[in-house]
């Protein structure tokens, strides 16, 4: 189902700020500092990528390819915001120890962070749809004239009667040891 322009506007934000957190953390945590101008570039690069898909529900899959994707993005934005010239900028990228390119163990990092990132998102996306069409539902029935029944009445035919079965395997001689007599 097609969501509204705020409720998309909303989720785009949403989506935005998680990316750009995750992607500002990881980028400090390795080493890296994130200027101002590169923050709020990241933030437009990251809801310009959420607001293409935010038109309709994703799933985990969608969410995780977004997220990844928006990540190496905001990496190479912020790693090539540190350079002040044009110059600069080649000569930080071309450098094989400039951040560019990221390591093993930083791949394995991202990956993780991005895929646990993207499964929170994802619970949190269907959590948020399940609860909307809980409520159209409920308000469905609410607004929708029913039929009178009375109150006691039952849909549906009154369930047959359960009988005993005698098991096979049954020990009779079960329970408390009779009394004998009185001493």
């Amino acid at each position: 189902m097609p969501s509204s322009l705020s409720f998309r506007l909303l989720r785009t934000a949403a989506f935005a700020v998680v990316c750009l957190g995750l992607g500002m953390v990881a980028h400090v945590f390795a080493g890296g500092s994130v200027r101002g101008p590169a923050m709020v570039a990241g933030f437009f690069v990251a809801a310009g990528g959420a607001y293409l898909s935010a038109g309709r529900e994703r799933g985990p899959r969608a969410i995780l390819t977004l997220l990844g994707g928006l990540q190496l993005v905001l990496h190479l934005l912020f790693s090539l915001s540190h350079a002040g010239s044009p110059a600069e900028s080649v000569a930080h990228a071309a450098h094989p120890s400039s951040g560019l390119v990221p390591e093993l163990g930083m791949l394995v990092a991202h990956g993780w962070a991005v895929a646990l990132t993207a499964l929170w998102l994802a619970r949190g996306e269907a959590a948020l749809w399940g609860l909307l069409r809980r409520l159209a539902a409920r308000l469905v029935a609410v607004l929708l004239p029913v039929p009178a029944t009375p109150f006691l009445s039952l849909p549906y035919a009154e369930p047959p009667v359960l009988r005993s079965a005698i098991l096979r395997h049954a020990v009779t001689g079960r329970g408390p040891p009779a009394v004998i007599g009185n001493r």
